[in-house]
């Protein structure tokens, strides 16, 4: 078997509305059979992960996939299964998984949900491995399979972020990642940040204010809280000499320090003290030497001024059975599944270390030694759970009183989120009565000594930071519009920021020519896949998101965000037939139908109901539906309006808004300026579309008629959509239509122009021969004369071979082969045109960059200029190349 393609899906996608990975899989050579004529495979499998027999599969109950192993399954659908059971083990249980014929007898697509992306795709990788080492009855440990999964999976979290994320989903708040650690919760304006359990409000000031332990005890003590006496040292010799003074025994620990590194604990006599400065100083040339505070070690999490958990810390230690020496103890412990390295797991794995070593020789020990049964060898005297500790809850036991201090020390420091250490005899009692202490506060406090204790109940405190990040009942994501279809995506999207803009509203808008925030484009390209969305979601300043969405991004990655308020199709043509498996008109209106079926259940799908196949989306729709038609009496909207709907659509040269027999009349067709009088159909409808999400949305009739009457097709509001310009008398129109439907829309508005018309045509490389041909037919029966040139970017294509098919389908079409000329590169192509064309004529521009275009146009103004008025020669292949 061989891995052709693995990748995952980070939001809505096409095959699932939760997060998926998606591995094509080539079953040959070997492994084409059913698993019923595979001998024992099945048997060797189920031995292997004998949790396989609890799952359901088809059959909907367990026991359901080993039915089908023994009725005979290829082996893709082995492998989903193996990925669903190797997540499971790692700690990442899921249950969703799918595996379907892909393209080509033996290749298979294994699609499955995942909670950690990285953990899902090593669980492809290892599921693979498993399923062919069986093949080639070859061993298999099974346990190195499921670490390899666990391992990916923490390195992308650990359980303080995956607490907080969690939570965050559970209320239903949308997750962005930002990478780095960094994630975000909530969209636009209403979003906040964390980085495990920093938020956006904990200040700078108050990290470095605890970070250094001695001027956080200087404050505390200041104000009266409890500390244990300390002061700084620089050399062992300070070191020594403020033991003496405070009285052995003492603790030594660098003053910038954290996960307990460099602490020693019990510290007395002058050699101890010296080689405990030389760890801690190891992490810091400024050691904090503090007197010994006797008691237990609890921690106490503050969240926005409130205790929402305490914990009993235990150092990690071992019991003796009188026949195993400590070291094999320690081994025994770090067997335990719940230990790793790092923080990734509930427990940390204990190392003997030379902490560790030091706190056995002060009890007499070596990691040789066999203690007794039942008898207790601590092998740290700190309490970190990154060291091997342990945690018991405390939190309903923990004192008023030190409920109070807590939150008053969590004030004092200016901590959002503090986790507090504390040293007592009994935390249910004031530390006053008993001389407990503060001993320090940590930022960025750890939580799954509360998440996951060995003992007691466990705390949601990712849920306290979430609540606290985001009261219940405050809004957490900015309204998202998503436009999609084969053409007019582009002007709709703009059209409808142009209306929210009017509306006073912030936008974030992704196009197909850049991201815009505020009317501002601060990121140029095509901008309309789920990258761009999340970068869209994660603007701090936006209060609304426009999100243009196109069939490529939707295949290779999803939506990239979790659900829209508003989503529109605007129309579905043939265009990108042939491509990712995409073959007939349903195929792509089946992709395209995801952005109205992740629409939210109280948002708005707003639907063409002039396209058969938009319209036959409206059986996927959750929400509710809004259509948009050019047809006054469209027998899909006059039924949707007597059932109570709502629709815009044009009747006597009027755009209105219907619910159910309420009509309401909204601005006339000849007040629409991208309308061109009526002419530009297409931008009527594209207007309706604009029109009827804003609808959705809740917009005023007022605001929206504003946003249609202001928005112009210039360079400025619609660059490359209709532009019509006057370039030395020659009116010149640059549009970016690039299938057959949008040709048709162009030449429904070109016809009405006085004089010769000249083309300059175009279309990717990626499109049918027969597509390219019926642009080219279009073109020949339409045109008085065409330029054909060809895409930079050929997409496969050798040289020619698209401006080859055009000129067949343009010579079809009726053009005479005298008026056609082919000029490959674009610029030289746009200006041959100019240079071609008389006053009064138009050139039709149909271009792939605009900026080569406008380029162009600009050296023939200026060759026309020099020239005084008069036509220069055709050419322009030198000033290109240059």
């Amino acid at each position: 078997m061989k891995i052709l393609d693995l990748r995952a899906y980070y939001g809505s996608n096409i095959y699932s509305y939760r997060p998926v990975v998606k591995m094509t899989l080539d079953l040959a050579p070997d492994g084409c059979r059913p698993t019923s004529e595979l001998g024992d495979f099945n048997q060797r499998l189920l031995t292997l992960l004998p949790g396989l027999e609890e799952h359901h599969c088809s059959r909907r109950r367990p026991g359901g996939f080993v039915e089908r192993l023994k009725e005979g399954t290829y082996l893709g659908h082995v492998v989903e299964h193996v990925a669903l059971e190797l997540c499971k083990l790692a700690g990442q249980e899921v249950f969703y998984g799918t595996t379907r014929q892909g393209a080509g007898e033996t290749v298979y697509e294994v699609i499955f949900e995942y909670k950690s992306a990285p953990g899902a795709l090593a669980a492809a990788r290892a599921a693979v491995e498993l399923v062919q080492a069986l093949l080639e009855k070859k061993a298999v440990e099974v346990a190195e399979l499921v670490e390899r999964v666990r391992q990916a999976a923490e390195e992308e979290y650990g359980p303080s972020t995956r607490a907080i994320l969690e939570a965050a989903r559970k209320r239903k708040i949308p997750v962005l990642p930002l990478g780095g650690g960094f994630y975000q919760l909530g969209y636009g304006r209403y979003a906040r940040r964390i980085a495990a359990t920093i938020t956006d409000r904990t200040s700078c000031t108050a990290v470095d204010l605890v970070q250094d332990k001695q001027l956080c005890n200087r404050l505390l003590a200041d104000h009266g809280v409890p500390v244990p006496e300390s002061a700084v040292a620089r050399s062992a010799e300070e070191a020594v000499a403020l033991a003496e003074k405070l009285g052995p025994p003492v603790v030594l620990k660098p003053v910038h320090g954290h996960h307990g590194q460099g602490v020693s604990l019990f510290v007395s006599g002058e050699a101890a003290v010296r080689r405990a400065y030389e760890l801690a100083s190891y992490y810091d040339s400024r050691v904090l030497v503090e007197k010994q505070v006797p008691g237990r070690q609890y921690r106490l999490l503050v969240v926005g001024g409130r205790l929402v958990a305490a914990s009993l810390r235990l150092p990690p230690r071992v019991v003796g059975d009188g026949k195993r020496t400590i070291r094999e103890l320690v081994d025994e412990l770090n067997r335990d599944p719940r230990r790793g390295d790092g923080h990734g797991r509930p427990l940390s794995r204990i190392y003997l270390d030379a902490v560790a070593l030091a706190c056995l020789a002060r009890q007499g020990f070596t990691p040789r030694d066999v203690p007794g049964k039942g008898q207790v060898v601590f092998l740290r005297d700190n309490a970190n759970l990154s060291t091997g500790g342990a945690a018991v809850d405390v939190t309903e036991q923990v004192h008023p009183a030190n409920v109070r201090l807590a939150a008053r020390v969590a004030r004092l420091t200016g901590l959002d989120v503090a986790g507090i250490d504390v040293v007592a005899g009994d935390i249910a009692r004031p530390l006053e009565e008993q001389g407990g202490a503060i001993i320090e506060v940590n930022a960025a406090p750890g939580l799954r000594m509360h998440t996951h204790p060995v003992e007691g109940q466990p705390r949601d405190a990712g849920r306290a930071i979430v609540d606290e990040l985001f009261p219940p009942g405050t809004p957490c994501r900015v309204p998202v519009v998503a436009v999609t279809g084969t053409n007019g995506k582009t002007t709709t999207t703009r059209m409808i920021g142009a209306i929210l803009a009017r509306a006073g509203l912030v936008v974030g808008m992704a196009t197909s020519d850049g991201i815009y925030i505020n009317g501002r484009r601060v990121l140029a390209g095509d901008t309309t896949g789920p990258v761009s969305a999340r970068l869209v979601l994660s603007e701090p300043e936006i209060d609304v998101a426009v999100l243009e969405t196109a069939r490529g991004g939707i295949l290779r990655a999803g939506l990239g965000y979790e659900g829209s308020d508003v989503g529109v199709v605007t129309n579905v043509s043939g265009d990108h037939l042939g491509q990712d498996g995409i073959e007939t008109l349903e195929d792509l209106a089946d992709v395209k139908s995801l952005v109205v079926e992740t629409v939210r259940k109280n948002g708005f799908a707003v639907l063409n109901a002039d396209d058969p196949h938009v319209l036959a989306m409206a059986g996927r729709v959750r929400g509710k539906i809004i259509y948009f038609s050019l047809v006054p009496d469209n027998i899909a909207v006059r039924r949707h309006l007597g059932a109570g709907g709502t629709a815009v659509f044009v009747k006597n040269r009027m755009l209105v808004v219907a619910r159910g027999q309420q009509v309401r009349r909204l601005l006339p067709v000849r007040r629409l300026p991208s309308s061109l009088e009526g002419l530009a159909r297409h931008n009527i409808q594209n207007a309706l579309a604009a029109a009827a999400a804003c609808v959705g949305l809740g917009v005023s009739p007022e605001h929206i008629r504003a946003g249609l009457e202001s928005f112009h097709c210039n360079l400025e509001q619609n660059p490359g959509r209709l532009n019509i310009l006057d370039v030395e008398g020659i009116r010149v129109v640059i549009d970016y239509a690039h299938n057959a439907a949008g040709y048709l829309s162009m030449v429904n508005v070109l016809r009405h122009f006085k004089g010769r018309l000249i083309g300059v045509i175009g279309v990717p490389g990626d499109r049918l021969d027969e597509q390219i041909k019926e642009v080219g037919r279009i073109a020949g029966s339409n045109f008085s004369a065409l330029v054909i040139k060809e895409d930079a970017h050929r997409r496969g294509r050798q040289p020619g071979e698209v401006a080859a098919l055009l000129r067949e389908g343009a010579l079809e079409g009726g053009m005479p082969p005298g008026k056609i000329r082919v000029v490959l590169p674009e610029g030289e192509a746009v200006l041959q045109a100019l240079l071609m064309a008389r006053t009064g004529e138009t050139v039709a521009i149909f271009y792939e960059k605009l900026d080569t275009v406008m380029k162009a146009i600009h050296i023939f103004r200026a060759r026309h200029q020099l020239s005084g008025g008069e036509k220069a020669g055709a050419g322009g292949r030198e000033i290109f190349s240059r």
